[in-house]
């Protein structure tokens, strides 16, 4: 069953305006789409989830990301929250189940001011990068056939990447690749390359 898969990091200053370099070092790793590129989504979210946003808009065509940060700079603050979403361009399979494409997919870029939400981000750190479902990098029901072996191949290698990149170009102190179910994520993305070897 797919799971959500998220990237936590953490840094040794988040607090203030240091967030805003923080969040562009990231969004610098990540490969936008070609199909849907930019920051397509920006809000601004006070104190805990539980709030509604102050700020929210929606971009098509998407906006660079500093334009995007631009938009937060006046309303820094420890106790909010910023969420940013932008595209990628991920091997899927159409309804039949029979043709692989580049489809555009979501992926989230969630900055936690370091008081924002009982300071959820010590948990699920200060930038979580929220992938949607794990579905993508592992496709567990899909034969694996030459074909299907290169597209899963390529989405690990997109995945693993920007992760890498992420924690090496930004001066994050701390980098979590994980997913909610119970299981290893590593262990299962492991386990799937091995059979597509």
């Amino acid at each position: 069953m797919p799971d959500p898969l998220y990237l936590s990091l953490w840094f040794p200053d988040f607090s203030g305006p240091a967030m805003l370099p923080h969040a562009m070092d990231v969004l610098a790793q990540f490969p936008f789409s070609t199909q849907r590129p930019g920051v397509t989504y920006f809000a601004v979210q006070p104190v805990s989830w539980n709030e509604p946003t102050v700020l929210e808009r929606r971009f098509s065509p998407g906006i660079a990301p500093e334009e995007a940060m631009t938009l937060a700079a006046d309303l820094i603050h420890d106790d909010y929250a910023y969420i940013c979403e932008a595209y990628w361009d991920l091997w899927m399979l159409d309804e039949t189940g029979r043709q692989w494409h580049r489809a555009p997919s979501v992926v989230k870029f969630i900055l936690q001011g370091e008081e924002f939400d009982d300071c959820a981000q010590e948990q699920t750190g200060q930038i979580q990068v929220d992938f949607g479902l794990d579905s993508p990098f592992l496709q567990e029901n899909v034969e694996l056939t030459d074909q299907a072996q290169m597209k899963v191949r390529e989405n690990v290698s997109k995945l693993v990447e920007f992760t890498m990149k992420a924690e090496k170009n930004t001066r994050a102190t701390g980098r979590l690749l994980w997913s909610e179910s119970e299981e290893n994520l590593a262990q299962k993305l492991i386990a799937r390359l091995q059979r597509v070897q």
